[in-house]
């Protein structure tokens, strides 16, 4: 596809709306980028964050029933998202709305529409009062309900390609993101990738992209405990989701390749919670697993790092992300080693690229020797110059809310 120009955006765009009525997942649960920009116009705006049920069909197994009971003591009010530090700022109001978890067939999404509209044009309505209200999602199943709410503008922010995530009805979700797109005032991509893709589906003069930030600060400067007694040795580390997007192959090959007979032995550690991941990935007896833990307690997991890693596969659903992840890596100051994705391929000057598992053994058996030099570290840093969340709020709100 022909590459379309950025166009920076203008300094000092100011928003239009006294409300955000933004639909994504669960606030608190997820560290997401939409949460990150959110938080940063926590100060300015008003706003009303619903959280929704995700993509996959309801299926009878253990995630399942667990997601579903989270959300039921949430629909009954027994529950409700994570809280947030005592000193962390205004926060969102959160709404926890009724949602039929189907989105099919035509009845299921004017059920939905129905269910959903009912709940939410009476807060939204108060909101007006106030000044102009902009809805905000990041889940295309959202798009049967553009047109049912009084909000003065829609906006689409593309973070993912859902079509082809693991356990997700990609038909389906491929058909509720060409509604979406095709509704939507306002279209913000969070990569080059993801806009070319939605420009496929709708003839349009501006998709926008507003690349994925971090907070320097917070992942340099470890100021929470890990809360789990860590095993001696380097540490080969890999946080967040833990499911079918990672390469079984190259952790057990990174395993194998820093057992306990080899030069320097290490242990490979997978932290974060799991959602339908391989049974056999852990079935190296220096391959451990932690489940979640709080977000605040991850810097001080990669300080005790020797190697941080994303051992993803090369599938359509890995080369359509945007991994924050990367940015977090890059910014904890340690080496990194990930799989040659489209996401990636900027940074290959700041970390290891991989290709393949023997690449993968290669990098991480290279960077359990030294450290970072000075000159690396150099060129790491020019990679998170001018990319804090605040810098990419500011191109968010002159994008889609200007």
């Amino acid at each position: 596809m022909t590459e379309v120009p950025e166009v920076d955006p203008p300094p000092a765009a100011r928003s239009q709306f006294h409300t955000l009525v933004v639909f994504s997942d669960d606030w608190g649960r997820h560290p997401s980028s939409c949460q990150h920009i959110v938080r940063h116009l926590l100060d300015d705006h008003r706003v009303l964050w619903v959280n929704t049920i995700g993509l996959r069909p309801p299926r009878l197994d253990l995630a399942t029933v667990t997601r579903a009971a989270g959300k039921f003591r949430h629909w009954t009010g027994g529950g409700g998202a994570a809280s947030a530090p005592a000193d962390a700022g205004p926060e969102p109001t959160v709404l926890n709305p009724k949602m039929w978890p189907w989105f099919r067939r035509p009845h299921d999404r004017r059920l939905n529409r129905q269910l959903l509209a009912r709940q939410l044009v009476g807060p939204i309505e108060e909101a007006r009062r106030d000044g102009p209200v902009a809805a905000i999602t990041t889940v295309p199943v959202m798009a049967p309900l553009v047109g049912a709410l009084p909000v003065d503008r829609w906006i689409y922010y593309c973070v993912d390609d859902f079509s082809v995530w693991p356990g997700v009805d990609g038909a389906t979700a491929g058909e509720l993101e060409r509604e979406v797109v095709a509704k939507a005032d306002r279209l913000v991509a969070a990569g080059p990738g993801l806009r070319d893709r939605l420009m496929t589906m709708e003839r349009r003069a501006e998709v926008h992209v507003v690349e994925h930030g971090v907070d320097l600060e917070f992942w340099s400067n470890p100021k929470v405990p890990f809360p789990h007694r860590l095993p001696e040795g380097p540490l080969v580390v890999f946080w967040g989701l833990i499911d079918r997007r990672l390469d079984v192959e190259a952790v057990h090959a990174i395993a194998d390749a820093v057992g306990p007979n080899s030069p320097r032995p290490a242990t490979v550690l997978l932290v974060g919670p799991g959602q339908d991941e391989p049974p056999e990935l852990t079935n190296r007896p220096n391959v451990l697993r932690i489940p979640a833990v709080p977000h605040a307690t991850l810097p001080a997991l990669a300080a005790a790092a020797a190697v941080l890693v994303m051992p993803y596969r090369d599938a359509p659903v890995t080369r359509a992300m945007q991994p924050l992840k990367l940015l977090e890596y890059l910014a904890c100051g340690k080496p990194v080693v990930v799989r040659d994705l489209p996401a990636t391929l900027p940074y290959a000057g700041a970390c290891d690229l991989a290709a393949d598992p023997p690449a993968f053994v290669n990098g991480v058996v290279h960077r359990l020797n030294p450290s970072l030099s000075h000159v690396e570290r150099t060129i790491w840093s020019t990679f998170l110059i001018d990319v804090s969340w605040e810098k990419r709020t500011e191109k968010f709100v002159t994008f889609a809310l200007a």
